[in-house]
């Protein structure tokens, strides 16, 4: 940056003004330097979007006109009764010319240099986006060879924020050798791809942090695009202080404050004792983590927009991994929250599943499901993913083939957006499911020259039959199909692929791109319901697949509104994890309503709300250690959709006021982590439990005790565990 020392006879012996951001400024006038500024994307060396009416905004004192020139063009604006000025540069073709980019106002002159014209990308994510050049694998080449002076890169520092920032600190940087180790590594190789092909200047702008969810980098407007994230958007409307929910919890604060502060007063000419000072309620903290919705968009994304794109790369999700199918909703509204602000409508995004990795001791199942969530996530307008199950580290959550990431992300690119013939972009994906007498003949889309990339048969196939569980499937290629059979499996119908957390199968196309994790085929339900003989003078009115947990309930059969007028209520719940037999429970019960709709789980808005007693329980259960047996007086429910601590508020007998158990306390907020749980409390256990739903694969599941600091499930997080899981309610209906 240089600075300009302007004379001015009379007023100043010398003015001297140092931008607050790249370019230079120059004073031009006697008149004081006004408020004229632009944010910090707007910076040497940056790249603008060809082919669109490209924004240029800051802010200035009310009413100054401000003029921007660039590339011939001369455009002009007055800032408007708030500050803000914008002009559109008219749409431009490519540019490898180095060009100024001039902001004149009536002060002040400020220049860009080494401006250029391309295409323009934001990435982001979590630490594998973050994941920088002097990582990856093979650094040592890459980065001598880093010379690229068309390519450019900016990156967004790491900060948070409340509410939306206008501005942030950073500074575009041109690709060399000695700048390149510092570039975000799956970004920077998709640049390198995306210049080779279409032979224009590529700019990058890197906003990522490490061990971050999704949430916080979604747009408060995102949560509401799914019903499912309803318990997300209530509580960023809580913790703004604008809202009319904050406002009126406060006022109850102050309230509450103000009778405490008059009372205490008191005290100072009276004797009496202290109470306790109001607490702030649950849910009015500012959301300024990094972990807390919105905190990230506030501060890392906000002060981007409307900055010229062509579209974002996403690398992100191991944080989410536990969020099973509920992260294609959150997919949704971050994608849509994004090209909602943007207003570019809906622009390319493109993005990576997450690789095999050991997560620890976590269930094989809990990442295939959540590879399915992504991999639905397709369905968004304009949207591709990319598979990278064949070149991961399960003992690095870190992988360091970022090249091949990157190159896979400018597949997607050059062939959805630029349109670029004879690209092979995707790898083979399941297009249909036929059986075919012992076997099961599954056949693919992108699937031009089937083969393996061992040159051994197909690996990591199962399938499964009425009579069996998952077995291994022997696999064979059939042109664009695979032909899957098995002794121990003689009539399968359905079939599962890489449905382990580790698993890095074989399977690709001719041109190296490898098939994702998918299941496909009706898995056979074996009704252990029919178990119970008493479940047969039973009515049905609710069947829940508790793989479809979240903030909105969407039962499989809903006969609530139908219901006989009933005298006893019954649950039957099944949990089964891969390898594994089903388990079951079976509770009834005297009735504790005479409202159907009020037997359901027990989420926000729902008006379901018991913690307490229930007589002449009859349990049955194949779990070792569950008490059964018929007319036990000792049940006790919690259903509600609050937040709850183990203080045994509701003087359960036997309850622990230091665990949570069966005598918990609900608190704030309303809508809270939610529990729907049923006790024997006279053998002290937990019959079920299904807590968190919100959550989704995230959620709490359970038969009998959990093992740990809780016995009623809290804080399992294990509903992802569970390859099938069925809750059912019925009712007995009255003489």
């Amino acid at each position: 940056m240089k600075i300009y020392r302007v004379l001015l006879a009379g007023m100043w012996a010398a003015a001297l003004f140092v931008s607050p951001m790249a370019g230079r400024a120059q004073v031009v006038s006697s008149k004081p330097v006004g408020a004229v500024r632009l944010p910090h994307i707007f910076g040497d060396h940056m790249v603008l979007q060809r082919d669109l009416a490209v924004p240029v905004w800051g802010w200035a004192d009310a009413g100054e006109k401000i003029t921007v020139e660039f590339a011939g063009q001369k455009k002009t604006v007055a800032a408007d009764a708030a500050g803000r000025w914008m002009v559109r540069l008219d749409a431009m073709p490519a540019s490898a010319e180095s060009r100024k980019l001039v902001v004149i106002s009536a002060n002040i002159r400020r220049e860009f240099d080494d401006v250029l014209v391309g295409e323009v990308w934001l990435c982001s994510g979590q630490s594998n986006m973050e994941f920088t050049m002097g990582g990856s694998s093979e650094a040592k080449e890459d980065i001598p060879a880093a010379n690229y002076p068309l390519i450019r890169h900016i990156a967004i520092p790491k900060v948070t924020s409340a509410v939306p920032k206008d501005d942030v600190t950073a500074d575009w940087k041109v690709c060399s050798p000695s700048t390149a180790a510092g570039f975000t590594a799956a970004g920077y190789f998709f640049a390198v791809e995306i210049h080779k092909q279409l032979n224009v200047p590529v700019g990058l702008i890197h906003s990522s942090w490490g061990g971050t969810l999704i949430e916080p980098w979604t747009t408060p407007e995102g949560f509401t695009l799914a019903p499912t994230l309803e318990g997300i958007h209530q509580r960023v409307v809580m913790a703004n202080s604008q809202s009319p929910e904050y406002k009126a919890k406060l006022r109850e604060v102050i309230g509450k404050t103000e009778t405490w502060l008059d009372k205490t007063k008191k005290l100072l000419t009276e004797p009496g004792t202290v109470e306790p000072m109001p607490a702030m309620p649950p849910g009015l903290e500012s959301l300024t983590k990094n972990s807390d919705p919105c905190a990230l968009f506030n501060a890392m994304i906000h002060p981007l927009v409307p900055f010229g794109i062509r579209g974002a790369l996403w690398y992100q999700g191991e944080s989410n991994h536990f969020d099973g199918k509920l992260y294609t909703d959150k997919m949704l509204a971050l994608i849509e929250g994004w090209r909602k602000i943007w207003g570019e409508g809906p622009f390319p995004f493109y993005y990576v599943q997450i690789a095999p990795y050991k997560y620890g001791e976590e269930e094989p199942g809990v990442i295939p499901v959540f590879w399915e969530a992504q991999a639905a996530a397709q369905a968004i307008t304009n949207t591709g993913m990319v598979v990278i199950n064949d070149i991961g580290n399960i003992n690095d959550i870190h992988p360091k083939n970022k090249k091949e990431v990157g190159r896979r992300l400018a597949l997607q690119a050059l062939a959805k957006t630029y349109g670029k013939a004879g690209i092979v972009w995707s790898g083979p994906t399941f297009k249909s499911l036929k059986p075919e007498g012992a076997q099961l003949r599954v056949t693919f889309d992108h699937a031009e020259g089937l083969k393996t990339r061992d040159g051994k048969a197909p690996s990591h196939f199962e399938i499964i039959g009425p009579e069996t569980d998952f077995v291994a499937a022997d696999a064979k290629i059939d042109g664009d199909s695979v032909l899957l059979s098995s002794p121990a499996c003689p009539a399968p119908v359905a079939v599962r692929y890489a449905w382990n957390k580790i698993a890095e199968p074989n399977l690709c196309n001719g041109a190296g791109l490898p098939v994702g994790a998918f299941r496909a085929g009706q898995i056979p339900r074996i009704d252990q319901l029919n178990k119970i003989p008493e479940a047969k003078d039973f009515k049905p009115v609710y069947d829940l697949d508790l793989a479809k947990l979240g903030g909105v309930i969407k039962y499989d059969e809903n006969n609530a509104a139908a219901a006989p007028r009933f005298d006893r209520v019954a649950y039957f719940i099944e949990l089964k994890k891969n390898g594994e037999p089903s388990h079951y429970l079976y509770v009834s019960m005297d009735a504790f309503t005479p409202d159907a709709k009020m037997l359901g789980v027990p989420v926000f808005g729902s008006h379901i709300f018991f913690q307490t007693a229930v007589s002449n329980l009859t349990v049955l259960s194949d779990v070792a250690g569950i008490k059964t047996g018929e007319h036990l007086g000792t049940g006790n429910i919690e259903f509600w959709p609050d937040n709850y601590g183990p203080f045994n508020s509701g003087k359960v007998p036997g309850a622990d006021d230091a665990v949570w158990d069966f005598g918990d306390q609900p608190s704030d907020p309303k809508n809270g982590y939610g529990s729907m749980q049923v006790h024997n409390t006279g053998a002290k256990q937990t019959l079920f439990a299904v807590n968190n739903w919100n959550a989704g694969s995230g959620a709490d599941l359970g038969i009998g005790n959990s093992a740990g600091k809780t016995l009623d499930w809290t804080f399992t997080a294990n509903a992802g565990s569970y390859t099938s899981k069925r809750l059912r309610v019925l009712v007995h209906p009255a003489p």
